[in-house]
């Protein structure tokens, strides 16, 4: 029997608990803010109170008034014979108040009139067709002009803002817009047609104010906080009159004319933040690549002679369309110069998905009819006075600046050479060359007077219409007719012999295709009778102003069933300038005279202000 071994036994594993705390002591402390007592501050706060930023909501207080009458008839028409049988005498301390029709907006009083007519009480011959209308008398009271959106604002939210808003008249003339004259009745309605609109064009003919039109719509719009940004594109003759009508009509509104070299107007096209910015067509064109920057967005473009983008594929229409914008607006007195293509294209601006390029001409009025805003003279002629004059401000060519400062500063210098022997004689020759040199620049013949007359004639004879142009000179008119061949201008001076003078005057008053007759102020401004003519474009200006008078006074007369529109162009920085400026001081005056019954004086220059034309110290020598 084996001895038993014992194994070694295993020991068993030691196992040691340790009590751990699991509880975490809170402790509570107060706030030091809170050990504080509360302090209610009130902080004072400036309130913007002037447009666009605030709008007032109001009364809040609602006042519901009910007016009324019996129906169908109105309280401004007679009642029917049958009616006033059935009228009774109304109840004794019960006044009824009546509501006029003439008050109410115009889209509820055509259905109220249309419904007085289908219940036949309202015979066809008491609504005269626009035909038959006659026009508006000046002495009548005009009827509010209100805000009227295209037929196509379908949703309630436009229509309702347009039809709340108070009639245009209610704004002239009080601390919410001041203007410097009264618009005439029919600028007022084309401005309330272009305020509601995105899409326009104004086809006014010339010498209607398409550009106050416009430019008092813009002042309107900025004022109700509608735009912030415009861009106006016009003809380069025509930036500088843009200016003096933007400072005129909108003196509250900043503007600027993108000009210089392009590092200047790269910072005036993206940096500047100026709202209203003035460009010609050629800068536009030639600063296409900057239109392309996102900056370059604006709320409104506005085309002045909007004719320059007749042709769909020329440069500046592709600049024109190429623009980012929200409403466009295009202004032209001949928007169908040649062909029924050109109202298309000018519609590719305004609004390009509106005629199709192969639409046939019979849907033209009814594609555009809403949009197309156009008044000829002998629709507005009741609101219109007979005579209308405008200054056409103009800015040198470069070569004719260029001539222009050299004859001056040498004219100068050899007047203050003469000493005491200068006489007045000597001022003239200088004033005659310089006035010479603004007409034409002698050596390259380019003249600014001739870009805008060019301008004008194109709208003149498109709209079937007849001018006289005036000049000091045989030689000027000369150089005219050669480049208004177009037009078929005629020739009547001095040197036109006594007896083809009848003729002439005959053949301008018959012949449709002669536009224009060229007339010099000594043989055409007395003694004819032109009232078939309703444009004068006086190119240069005469030293007395009622020389100038009796020469408009040749289409201003007994017999003429028109307004008269006077242009006359001076040029800017030049003599032309500065003799207008004593004339028109010196008109004034001795209107100021003969109103107060005073003595009539010269119209003319003195000695003492023919010499203060320039920087002369010499004088003639005076006997003691």
């Amino acid at each position: 029997m084996e001895p038993m071994i014992e194994q070694p036994s295993t020991p068993e594993p030691l196992v040691e608990i340790f009590t751990l705390p699991v509880g975490w002591p809170i402790e509570v402390r107060s706030h030091p803010r809170f050990e504080r007592p509360l302090e209610v501050s009130v902080r004072q706060a400036a309130l913007l109170t002037s447009a666009p930023w605030v709008r007032s909501v109001g009364n809040p207080k609602m006042e519901v008034r009910t007016q009324g009458w019996k129906f169908p008839v109105p309280p401004d028409r007679p009642p029917t014979p049958l009616q006033a049988k059935q009228d009774k005498a109304p109840e004794s301390g019960r006044v009824a108040k009546v509501l006029p029709l003439s008050a109410l907006p115009e889209e509820a009083r055509e259905e109220i009139e249309q419904a007085l007519t289908q219940a036949g009480e309202i015979q066809a011959s008491d609504h005269p067709t626009t035909e038959t209308t006659k026009a508006p008398d000046s002495s009548t009271e005009q009827e509010p002009t209100r805000l009227k959106p295209p037929r196509e604002t379908v949703l309630f939210k436009d229509r309702l803002l347009y039809l709340l808003q108070p009639p245009l008249e209610s704004l002239f003339g009080n601390n919410k817009v001041t203007l410097p004259f009264d618009p005439y009745p029919y600028q007022v309605k084309g401005i309330a047609f272009l305020m509601p609109r995105h899409h326009a064009l104004i086809a006014d003919e010339m010498g209607l104010g398409k550009t106050v039109q416009v430019i008092v719509a813009l002042r309107l719009l900025f004022h109700a906080g509608l735009i912030g940004k415009v861009l106006i594109v016009c003809p380069k003759p025509l930036v500088i009159n843009w200016s003096r009508e933007l400072r005129l009509w909108a003196p509250d509104v900043p503007f600027e004319v993108i000009n210089g070299d392009l590092e200047q107007r790269r910072y005036q096209w993206h940096v500047s933040n100026c709202p209203v910015k003035l460009v010609n067509y050629e800068l536009l064109t030639r600063d296409v690549a900057e239109l392309a920057d996102e900056r370059c967005h604006y709320d409104v473009v506005v085309l002045d002679e909007a004719q320059r983008i007749k042709s769909r594929d020329s440069k500046t229409a592709s600049a024109v369309c190429s623009i980012r914008r929200n409403r466009s607006w295009a202004m032209s007195g001949t928007p169908i110069e040649n062909k029924i293509e050109d109202l298309i294209n000018i519609f590719a601006f305004v609004d390009p998905n509106r005629i199709p390029r192969d639409a046939p001409p019979r849907m033209l009025r009814e594609l555009t009819g809403d949009y197309l805003l156009r008044r000829t003279k002998d629709m507005v002629v009741g609101d219109m006075p007979p005579r209308i004059i405008k200054d056409v401000y103009l800015e040198l060519t470069p070569a004719q600046r260029e001539a222009y400062d050299l004859a001056e500063k040498e004219g100068v210098i050899h007047l203050n050479a003469l000493g005491n022997t200068i006489t007045v004689q000597h001022v003239f020759e200088l004033v005659m060359r310089l006035k010479q040199i603004c007409n034409f620049d002698l050596r390259t013949n380019e003249s600014i007077k001739l870009e805008q007359l060019m301008s004008d004639m194109e709208e003149v004879a498109a709209n079937g219409r007849k001018a006289i142009v005036f000049s000091q000179w045989t030689e000027p008119l000369e150089r005219l007719a050669k480049a208004l061949a177009p037009f078929g201008p005629l020739l009547y001076h001095g040197k036109v012999p006594h007896s083809q003078r009848q003729g002439i005057l005959d053949q301008f008053q018959h012949d449709p295709t002669k536009h224009v007759i060229l007339m010099s102020y000594g043989t055409g401004s007395v003694g004819l009778n032109l009232q078939f003519t309703n444009y004068v474009f006086l190119y240069d200006r005469w030293w007395n102003p009622a020389i100038e008078d009796q020469a408009i006074n040749r289409a201003h007369r007994l017999g003429q069933k028109s307004s008269v529109f006077v242009s006359r162009f001076i040029c800017e920085n030049t003599i032309e300038k500065r003799i207008a400026e004593i004339l028109e001081a010196k008109r004034a005056l001795f209107n100021e005279m003969i109103e107060g019954n005073g003595p009539p004086s010269s119209l003319g220059l003195t000695e003492e202000e023919v010499f203060g034309l320039f920087d002369i110290s010499a004088r003639p020598k005076r006997a003691a």
